[in-house]
């Protein structure tokens, strides 16, 4: 970091990886967030479309577990893309207490257009970065969220 405002921060602050990673996402999340809300849409709603549009019909207490979105969230999540017209929900034949949540062709086209608000805003965060830069970072900082995340996978699989 080479402006004003990185020479009038302490070293502590420039130096550490994990200061640097929050404040990172702090503004990671602005960018985004802006960007979707300019547009009428949340993280949320990216989310579901994107697991529904790689993976398939799913429950929603899967689509809830894929997406990192707490069971007391992803009902209302689904009643707003539902609302929308953007994803359908049904009765599990199988399992009665359970839906099978899959996209709409207004949820596909939806899922296209905030794909592409979403990669505009990656382009705007990681800006100052080289092509080769931005892969790395990214490679590197999903090496950390997945050995972070192992204890947690095995401790659920038991």
């Amino acid at each position: 970091m080479h402006d004003d405002h990185a020479s009038n921060q302490p070293t502590w602050i420039r130096d550490t990886p994990s200061w640097l990673i929050s404040q990172t996402a702090l503004i990671a999340q602005r960018i985004v967030n802006d960007a979707l809300a300019a547009e009428g849409a949340r993280r949320y709603h990216v989310a579901v479309l994107s697991a529904l549009a790689e993976f398939g019909p799913s429950s929603q207490a899967e689509i809830g577990r894929r997406c990192g979105i707490d069971r007391s969230d992803i009902a209302a999540v689904m009643n707003e893309l539902e609302g929308q017209g953007l994803i359908e929900r049904r009765r599990d034949p199988n399992e009665r207490r359970r839906n099978i949540v899959s996209l709409t062709e207004a949820g596909q086209a939806r899922h296209a257009q905030l794909d592409r608000i979403v990669v505009a805003a990656q382009e705007a965060l990681l800006a100052p970065l080289a092509r080769d830069e931005r892969s790395d970072l990214a490679e590197m900082l999903g090496r950390i969220v997945v050995h972070h995340h192992q204890p947690e996978l095995e401790s659920r699989q038991e």
